[in-house]
Formats: C-alpha cells, sequence, structure tokens
C-alpha cells in the first residue's frame, strides 16, 4: 500500500476521533491531569486571553466525600492563600469560579512538581541544594505566621518546585486563620499528616501553630539531608513513643551543624523546640555557598529571600480575584449548596468584629442569647429556635457570612428572616441568592 496514499473509507471510519480541548467557562483550556483527590482533580491549563499556564483545582460539590468540614477546608484554603500570595515561595491564587456543581480555583503552576517527587527520584539532596530549599521554607513560613496563619500539614507532597527549582509552598486547606486562635493563644484542633505532625498536635493539647510548624519542618530537613523519615512505623503508639525517646539516627554524611537543628527543631517539648526565628540565627542556616549547575537543578544562585529583608508591600496588580471582590454585586450562592435550605447568605466589608457585635446585639433586641461563641462562629438561642451564623474571610476585606436554622427550627417563617434582615442591613454588600 503506498504510503502517501489517502485513507479509504473503512479506514477513515476505523480512525478514533481527534479529541478537541476542553474549554473552562470560555477562559480556561484543560491540559492534563496533575493530580486527584477524594473530591477534587488538578489539571494543568492555559489562559485563553493570553495562554499563560495556571493550574485548576475543580472540586466537585456533589461528591459523596465533600461535607461540612471538607467545604470549611476549601474556604480556608482560598482565605489563606488569598492573605499570603505577596509571597515568591507561596503558590499564587488568581481567581475562584464556581457554578451549581462546581468549584474552580485557578491558580500558579509549580512546573516542577512536588518536591517528594524529586526526592523520591534523586534519594536525598547534598547540603548546598538542602539549604536553598530550606531557606525557601522559613522564609515562607515566617511570612505566614507574621500574618497569624500556621500551615499544619507541611511535608514534601505540598512543597512544589517552579520551573527555575524555586519552592513553592501549596494546600492551605488545614491551615489555621488567625480567628481559630482561643482565648488561650493557642490552637486545639489536632489535623495533619501523622509522620510530619508535632506530638502536642496528637496528643490534643493547646498547641502554637508557629511551634508545631517548626516540627515538620525539622521533620522536611530530615528527609531532604537522609532520604528518609526519621521515626518511620506503621504503628502509631510505636512511632510516638520514638518522638518521646527522640529514637533516630543520622546517616554519617550529615554535618554536625545541620545535626544540631534538626536535633533543636525535633525537641517532643514544644516550649524547648528552636523557632523559626531562632533558626535564621544558626551557623548552618546562615551559611553561605554557591551551588554549582547540578546541585541547584538548574538555578545558579542561591534565593535567601529570609522575610526581615524582603519587602512584600501591597500588590500593585489588580486580579480577577480582587475584581470580583470589589463588585456589590458579587455572588457567591454557587459556591457550596447546602442541604439545610433555611440559611442565608450575604457578603459584607465589615470587619469580623463588627459582625460578631452586630450578630450578638440583633439577636438580643430579638430575644435571642448567645449559647456559644468559637472562631467565626456564633450560636444563638430562643427558646426552642436555633440560629447559626459563620463568618469566612474570602478575600481580603470581604466576608461571607451565613445563617442558617438548626435543628428544631422549622417553624421559622418569612417574617422572622424579615427581622434578622432588617436588623443586619447595615453590614450587608450583597445579599445572595439560590441563583448563580
Amino acid at each position: 500500500m503506498d504510503p502517501g496514499a489517502p485513507p479509504t473509507p473503512s479506514q477513515q471510519a476505523a480512525a478514533p476521533p481527534a479529541a478537541s480541548p476542553t474549554t473552562l467557562l470560555g477562559r480556561y483550556q484543560l491540559g492534563r491531569v496533575l493530580g486527584r483527590g477524594s473530591f477534587a482533580k488538578v489539571y494543568q491549563a492555559c489562559s485563553v486571553a493570553d495562554s499563560s499556564p495556571v493550574a485548576i483545582k475543580i472540586i466537585d460539590k456533589k461528591s459523596k466525600s465533600l461535607n461540612a468540614v471538607t467545604e470549611a477546608q476549601v474556604l480556608r484554603e482560598v482565605s489563606a492563600m488569598r492573605l499570603l500570595q505577596s509571597h515568591p515561595n507561596i503558590l499564587k491564587i488568581h481567581e475562584v469560579m464556581a457554578t451549581r456543581s462546581k468549584i474552580y480555583l485557578v491558580m500558579e503552576l509549580a512546573p516542577g512538581g512536588e518536591l517528594f517527587s524529586k526526592l523520591t527520584r534523586r534519594g536525598r539532596f547534598t547540603e548546598p541544594a538542602t539549604r536553598r530549599l530550606f531557606r525557601q521554607l522559613i522564609s515562607a513560613l515566617i511570612f505566614c505566621h507574621e500574618n497569624g496563619v500556621a500551615h499544619r500539614d507541611i511535608k514534601p507532597q505540598n512543597l512544589l518546585l517552579d520551573g527555575e527549582g524555586n519552592l513553592k509552598v501549596s494546600d492551605f486547606g488545614l491551615s489555621a486563620l488567625p480567628e481559630q486562635v482561643r482565648g488561650d493563644g493557642l490552637l486545639h484542633t489536632a489535623c495533619g499528616t501523622p509522620a510530619f505532625t508535632a506530638p502536642e498536635v496528637v496528643a490534643r493539647r493547646g498547641y502554637s501553630g508557629p511551634k508545631a510548624d517548626a516540627w515538620s519542618c525539622g521533620v522536611i530537613l530530615y528527609m531532604l539531608l537522609c532520604g528518609s523519615l526519621p521515626f518511620d512505623d506503621n504503628n502509631l503508639v510505636s512511632m510516638y513513643k520514638k518522638i518521646a525517646r527522640r529514637d533516630y539516627q543520622f546517616p554519617n554524611w550529615v554535618s554536625k551543624p545541620a545535626r544540631y537543628v534538626i536535633n533543636q527543631l525535633l525537641h517532643p517539648n514544644p516550649t524547648s523546640r528552636m523557632s523559626l526565628e531562632a533558626l535564621l540565627e544558626t551557623a548552618w542556616f546562615k551559611k553561605s555557598s554557591v551551588l554549582s549547575k547540578s546541585q541547584s537543578d538548574g538555578s545558579l544562585y542561591e534565593m535567601a529571600a529570609l522575610s526581615k529583608d524582603y519587602d512584600f508591600g501591597s500588590v500593585s496588580s489588580v486580579n480577577a480575584f480582587d475584581i470580583i471582590s470589589l463588585s456589590a454585586g458579587l455572588n457567591l450562592s454557587g459556591l457550596f449548596e447546602t442541604s439545610n435550605k433555611q440559611s442565608k447568605r450575604f457578603t459584607s466589608t465589615a470587619p469580623f468584629e463588627d459582625i460578631r457585635d452586630t450578630v450578638r446585639e440583633v439577636g438580643g433586641r430579638l430575644g435571642y442569647a448567645v449559647e456559644k461563641m468559637k472562631g467565626g462562629s456564633l450560636v444563638l438561642r430562643k427558646g426552642g429556635s436555633v440560629l447559626i451564623v459563620e463568618v469566612w474571610e474570602i478575600a481580603q476585606s470581604l466576608m461571607l457570612v451565613e445563617v442558617k436554622v438548626g435543628d428544631g427550627g422549622a417553624d421559622f417563617g418569612e417574617h422572622h428572616w424579615g427581622e434578622w434582615r432588617a436588623g443586619l442591613e447595615e453590614l450587608v454588600l450583597s445579599w445572595q441568592t439560590d441563583d448563580v
């Protein structure tokens, strides 16, 4: 058969049709899948307008795995990333879009992939290469802590690399925002990945978010230099016994200054554990070194953008997320659908404290007493009726407030909503409807 001859009709019928690229809401062209979880997939994509590369996390609101807890994680991730996006080593979020069935988080693309994958391929890193990446991690985390955010899930899978091998901290779904700190100044929610989580977090005692992140950094530093976990056991009880005994060994290639840093970060007592600020002054961290091309994986310089030396001024550019945040008509009702139809949402530019105080004042006038107040949530009761008010910071100076009826409030009619609407009106930027 002549290879240059056109295909016969039967061959044309047998040939599979060419796959056409999927265009998302007319704005982004989807590419390959970068990763997937129980209720979300992450795609590589590019902007239709300018062909710039991005990553898009697509969250399926209909997934059985998506519940109130995971919804809160998504909102927390958006809030934290929006607050922290001026740091060069924190993954940026560009915009958020939603339909009735999906939520789309459009983020910076990190073409270098996960640090975990590179570590798995290489086995371990040299000390100069480790120091470069570790400095970037510490710089990003100090910036988080200065802005009241504790990451709480630092692990190699959540540390990404850009095209030049620079580190990008990602996945803030388990992060703690300032309003989650209790009156004692501590956090109390146990979360994270056991092999990287500080012992005081697992023990469900009150803990300092920055000190818990410092522990995770100690595990990361050990892994980068040694190629394995310091505490590795399938039995969690056995693993935490090893942690309490500080039962781990160093390979002979790890230098004494590096061992000192790891030992100080992996102290099981958070009071005695080295802080990240103290880490900046250690000899190993401050050591100057020039990386070769092979050591730095393509980058010919050390980037030590420590928060005390870097100017994190206000972002001069205005992106799509900023634009929709300023819109009085911003409708976020499509972000999440609730099984409880007796709920109302509104956006507000008022500070959290003003929203909380106004809710308490209006509730008092209408005969409600505050039964519980924790973080961004208030529970008010009037006889058998219970109202739950939750406040989320979804962008800088933009709050999403949900007022929903708890169990036993089936008789909560429109006239009750009318009273609350009138009382809260001074806070409201825009009431949300069920229309997308």
